[in-house]
């Protein structure tokens, strides 16, 4: 079995721009442990024929081509990074491959809210797959996705692996930085000064769907400055330079004491590494129906103190129900007063969702072997490999 995965590139490209850039290279690393297939390509439905840097193709044994390129080289398709064209996938279907439509974004907001706030957006033709793979985080979606893309729906392990970070983490220890929380640091952050060191808080959401936004997060920062000013040192809102003039944004955010007290900033996209060395300490989020998000990932394995909503990961981090801020403001109190103590804990509890996440565990390579074999059960090109 042959399989191609789509990616898309473009001008200025980085692999922290999104989640779905490492999905795809984990996805791709994951099939060519199985047996049964015999390689994986990645599918370029963008401009500029290569991978961000970050992505060393002949390191992992893949290669990247054009659609044309791959017509007899694939057997199995996924579009996951970007859209492919609609009359190649007839093409290949009409030839006994089989197409998959890898749903990795939140599949209700991206029917609706092109629409609603006239974003630009593709809308390819519902029915150009074979079936369609969700991540357990849109369960919710799968009777409409049913009926959007008239096929079957199967839902598919979500995946990570800390490649991505642990290579950045070398980028920046040449600077003389370390990506980690670090209770000693903290400790004698407050001895010199003489009095307890008060949070640097960073919020990554990016800003632009109603599924990831900093609103409720400012929140939770300003509620827990507001019962203890020693507690918040700074608070940087990332991703918010597009939003700075609007004047719901301005007349939120001067709401707040945090910003009247000049201790916002609001920054232009970062990666979470680079960002952090610099200028944090810990991470508040908030989620609306997108539970599984590497971001938060990244931050428990920095062993930061993750303040979150995301029911999925209820077990890890330092956990707040739906929209409750006041609650989050709670957590992030009590981070603030217990983290360094309860480091070892913590990151007990983040090792055990790494290893459910760990792209070449066994349960994961079964899973995904599990849905290639019968998405491929009455295709000429299918191998007579046993079910794992």
């Amino acid at each position: 079995m042959r399989i191609g995965i789509s990616v898309i590139t473009h001008t200025g490209q980085n692999i922290w721009q999104n989640g779905l850039g490492q999905n795809v290279i984990f996805l791709a690393e994951l099939f060519q442990r199985l047996p049964f297939v015999q390689s994986v390509v990645l599918i370029d439905v963008g401009d500029q024929g290569v991978m961000p840097a970050q992505v060393d193709l002949s390191a992992r044994n893949l290669r990247l081509m054009r659609a044309h390129e791959a017509t007899d080289e694939v057997d199995v398709i996924l579009e996951m990074g970007g859209a492919l064209d609609i009359e190649w996938l007839d093409l290949m279907r009409a030839r006994g491959k089989k197409v998959v439509f890898y749903c990795c974004g939140q599949p209700y907001v991206a029917l609706a809210e092109p629409a609603i706030f006239t974003k630009p957006t593709h809308a390819p033709r519902p029915d150009r797959c074979d079936e369609v793979w969700y991540l357990p985080k849109d369960a919710a979606f799968a009777p409409m996705m049913r009926l959007l893309h008239r096929c079957d729906v199967h839902e598919a392990p979500f995946i990570w692996h800390p490649q991505f970070v642990q290579q950045r983490m070398r980028e920046v220890e040449v600077l003389g930085m370390h990506y980690g929380y670090r209770a000693e640091a903290a400790a004698a952050g407050e001895a010199r000064d003489g009095a307890r060191r008060g949070l640097r808080v960073a919020i990554f959401e990016p800003n632009i769907s109603v599924v990831k936004t900093s609103s409720i997060p400012m929140l939770v920062c300003d509620e827990a400055y507001r019962a203890d000013r020693g507690l918040v040192e700074a608070m940087h809102v990332l991703n918010t330079l597009h939003l700075k003039d609007h004047p719901t944004m301005l007349y939120f955010a001067n709401s707040l004491d945090l910003v009247r007290e000049h201790k916002a900033t609001f920054h232009g996209r970062h990666d979470i590494v680079g960002f952090m060395v610099q200028h944090a300490d810990a991470i508040v989020a908030h989620q609306w129906q997108n539970e599984q998000n590497y971001s938060y990932l990244d931050a428990l394995y920095g062993d930061y103190p993750l303040i979150h909503n995301s029911p999925w990961l209820k077990e890890a981090g330092y956990y707040y129900p739906g929209f409750d801020a006041r609650l989050g403001a709670a957590q992030l109190q009590h981070a603030a007063a217990q983290h360094a103590n309860g480091l070892a804990e913590y990151r007990t509890r983040s090792q055990r969702v790494f290893a459910a996440l760990d792209q070449f565990s066994q349960a994961n390579l079964d899973a995904y072997a599990a849905r290639l074999l019968h998405l491929c059960r009455d295709a000429a090109f299918a191998t007579q490999a046993s079910r794992p």
